[in-house]
């Protein structure tokens, strides 16, 4: 578990680091402290760490599988802001679902 912890959360920092190559460094850094997608990728920094520290440190599986998904969750949502009004589709799916 902790291997797949480590692997995973690198493996994300790994496709974030794919597109800093892609449109340089400081644009990507200034797109993601956009106020469109701060939240978003304040979550996803805390989901890394949390991870990483529940699957090194605190040596909790439970919870390291629970910031691997939200993990996963906080990357596509960060990744549907860069799609113009994906996320209100999302939502609106979600919505509609529920009710």
């Amino acid at each position: 578990m902790k291997l797949f912890a480590v692997f995973y959360t690198f493996g994300n920092i790994a496709a974030l680091a794919s597109t800093c190559f892609l449109m340089g460094p400081l644009k990507q850094l200034k797109k993601m402290f956009e106020t469109t997608r701060l939240l978003a990728t304040v979550i996803m920094i805390l989901c890394f760490v949390f991870t990483l520290c529940a699957a090194l440190w605190w040596h909790k599986k439970g919870l390291a599988v629970l910031f691997c998904i939200l993990q996963f969750m906080s990357m596509t949502w960060y990744s549907l802001s860069y799609i113009p009004y994906a996320r209100d589709a999302v939502m609106k799916c979600c919505s509609s679902v529920l009710s």
